[in-house]
């Protein structure tokens, strides 16, 4: 993690405040029904240099679902060799993520519930920020994923057979940038990524 992105957690005393187990994007908070559990999460990890290029982003992230709203900041950074990533809530540090494109480190702070799992946070980052091709090649065997349009009606959607997974829209391009709305169909959440300008 570089000297920026140290100095951006730690000079933001009271950024985004409510709920903190927005970082998992409430993805394993889904099976409440008496109906089957839906298969696990992909798993997908994508080599950290797959990106194409080094980014260093703030972004300010809403997540919408069964009619609360929640709010959070984290700054990302991605270097051919590794992916920092640190969330704040309630004025502080409650989770940082590092993975080398071999193993998933994480701190976490004692009030993030258990059911905020990295490797989801890591997952979702890298369905919607890496390219298509190289998701594309990592997807397990039943599992697609398509990409129409461009700049601000660039659309990415990914499919388990064929029903549609999840929708990603982008307000512009490089796709960390302006902002981006994923909506999960099945654990039925909004995520509207808010990229801070560089």
């Amino acid at each position: 993690m570089n000297a920026g992105m140290h100095a951006w957690m730690n000079a933001r005393p009271t950024m985004a405040v409510k709920a903190v187990a927005m970082m998992s994007l409430v993805a394993a908070l889904a099976a409440c029904t008496s109906a089957p559990p839906p298969p696990a999460r992909l798993g997908l990890k994508l080599a950290p240099a797959a990106l194409g290029e080094s980014i260093s982003v703030q972004q300010h992230l809403k997540v919408e679902r069964a009619g609360r709203t929640d709010d959070m900041d984290v700054a990302l950074q991605v270097e051919p060799e590794a992916i920092d990533m640190v969330g704040l809530a309630f004025g502080q540090r409650v989770l940082t993520v590092h993975y080398d494109g071999k193993e998933v480190k994480e701190w976490r702070h004692v009030m993030l519930p258990r059911q905020v799992r990295a490797e989801d946070v890591l997952e979702d980052m890298q369905l919607t920020l890496w390219p298509v091709e190289a998701v594309a090649q990592a997807l397990p065997p039943g599992w697609r994923i398509a990409e129409e349009g461009r700049g601000k009606g660039l659309l990415r959607t990914l499919y388990l057979g064929d029903e549609p997974i999840m929708k990603i829209a982008y307000s512009g391009q490089p796709r960390w940038s302006g902002t981006v709305v994923l909506e999960n169909l099945r654990y039925k959440y909004r995520l509207t990524i808010q990229f801070a300008p560089e």
